[in-house]
C-alpha cells in the first residue's frame, strides 16, 4: 500500500477517485467514517493518538481530506471553513507589517476586501497590477514585496496569467495561485513555480453547492508549518461533515470538468452570436463564462435554469451580475467591474437546455 501523499496512478481522472482513501482498519469499510467528535481519549496526559488531541487542531476525517488534496496538488495541504480562512491563513503565514503583495486588476472581491479593508490596517501595502502584462509586474515588484498572488483565470472577467512567466519575474519571491476555477484537473501551479495554491473547495472541488470550505496547499515544508500554525491558532477549520463533503466531491471532479468544459464551450459558441452580446469570454476549459450585455440585470432574472446566485462550480448553472454581487467590494478600486458584465457557471445540465434558457432570456 502507498504511503499517505504518494500518488497511487499516474493519470489525474484515477487520482482523484482514490487520493487521501484509506480503508478503515477496524471493519475495513471502503470509505473512511465520518469522526463526528470534539475530542479524543488520551492514553496519559499529554500522549495521544497520532496528531488527535482536540478536533480544532486534527480531525481523522480532515486529515483524509487534507491527504486528497495534496496528493492532486502536489504538496501539503491545509483544510479551511472557507476559502476567504485560507486566504487568510496564507496571507498572514507569509506576510508581516510593512510587507508589500502584487494582487491582480482583476480578482475576487473577497480577495480584495480582506486585504484592502483588514489586512492594510496593520500595516500592510499592496498594488493592482495586470499579471497577463510580465513586465508591469516587475515594474510594480519592491525590495519589501514578499508575495504575488496570481488568480489564473481571473475573476470574474476570465483573463490567464502565465505562471509560469510570473514565478520567473517575481525572482524569488512567494508566488501563490487561486486554482479554484481551473483545478488540479487543468492546471497544478506547483508544477509551475508557484509557492502555494488556495482553493475555494465550496466550488469545483465540492462540485455540488452543499459546503463552505477552502484549502492551502504548499511543498515548502517552513511555510506548510507556518500556516499549520495559523489554522490550529485561529481556528476556522471545517467540521467533519463539511470535509466529507468536499471528499465526497473530488471523487466525480475529472466527470464533471469535462462536461463543465463541453457547456461552457457550447454556451460561448452560440453567444458570440447572440444579437445584443459583446466581449464573450471563456478560458477555453470549466464552466465559467463571462459576456457584457446592456440590460444585464434584467436578463439575468429572467433565466429559469440559471439559477441567480452568488458562486460557481456546482453541478447546477449559476448567473450573476459581479458588479452588484460578488464584486461589490471593489467599486470605486482600480479593480471595478463592469456594471453590464454577466457571468455564468455551467453546470452539467444538457448544453441545448442551457442556451434554450439564455436564448428565452435575450428575447425579453
Amino acid at each position: 500500500m502507498s504511503e499517505p501523499g504518494e500518488p497511487r496512478a499516474t493519470q489525474i481522472d484515477t487520482r482523484v477517485v482514490h487520493a487521501g482513501l484509506e480503508p478503515d482498519p477496524t471493519y475495513g469499510s471502503v470509505i473512511p467514517p465520518i469522526h463526528q467528535t470534539s475530542t479524543f481519549v488520551q492514553p496519559a496526559p499529554g500522549e495521544f493518538v497520532e496528531d488527535y488531541d482536540y478536533a480544532r487542531s486534527a480531525n481523522p476525517t480532515r486529515t483524509a481530506l487534507e491527504r486528497a488534496l495534496g496528493e492532486l496538488e502536489g504538496g501539503e495541504a491545509a483544510a479551511f471553513a472557507s476559502g476567504m480562512a485560507a486566504t487568510h491563513a496564507l496571507l498572514t503565514a507569509v506576510l508581516d507589517a510593512g510587507d508589500h503583495l502584487v494582487l491582480p486588476l482583476d480578482l475576487y472581491g473577497g480577495t480584495y476586501r480582506l486585504v484592502d479593508k483588514v489586512l492594510a490596517r496593520f500595516g500592510l501595502a499592496y498594488d493592482l497590477v495586470d499579471q497577463t502584462d510580465v513586465e508591469a509586474l516587475r515594474a510594480a515588484l519592491r525590495p519589501e514585496t514578499r508575495l504575488v498572488w496570481v488568480e489564473t483565470p481571473t475573476n470574474p472577467l476570465l483573463n490567464e496569467v502565465d505562471i509560469a512567466a510570473v514565478s520567473a519575474a517575481a525572482e524569488g519571491r512567494n508566488v501563490v495561485v487561486d486554482n479554484t476555477f481551473a483545478t488540479p484537473i487543468v492546471q497544478r501551479p506547483l508544477e509551475l513555480g508557484a509557492t502555494a495554491v488556495v482553493h475555494s473547495t465550496t466550488k469545483y472541488l465540492g462540485g455540488h453547492s452543499d459546503v463552505v470550505g477552502g484549502v492551502t496547499v504548499t511543498a515548502d515544508p517552513l511555510l506548510s508549518e507556518r500556516i499549520r500554525f495559523v489554522q490550529n491558532s485561529v481556528g476556522a477549520v471545517p467540521g467533519p461533515f463539511d470535509c466529507f463533503l468536499v471528499h465526497r466531491g473530488i471523487r466525480t471532479l475529472a466527470l464533471r470538468v469535462a462536461r463543465h468544459t463541453e457547456n461552457g464551450r457550447a454556451v460561448s459558441e452560440w453567444l458570440r452570436g447572440a444579437p445584443e452580446v459583446e466581449d464573450v469570454r471563456w478560458p477555453g476549459f470549466g464552466g465559467m463564462v463571462s459576456f457584457r450585455h446592456p440590460d444585464a440585470v434584467g436578463l439575468v432574472g429572467r433565466t429559469e435554469l440559471f439559477s441567480l446566485a452568488e458562486s460557481l462550480g456546482g453541478v447546477e448553472s449559476l448567473i450573476e451580475v459581479p458588479q452588484a454581487m460578488t464584486h461589490q467590494s471593489v467599486e470605486d478600486s482600480a479593480a471595478a467591474v463592469p456594471a453590464d458584465l454577466v457571468r455564468l457557471s455551467c453546470g452539467i445540465e444538457a448544453p441545448a437546455d442551457l442556451i434554450a434558457d439564455l436564448g428565452r432570456a435575450l428575447d425579453g
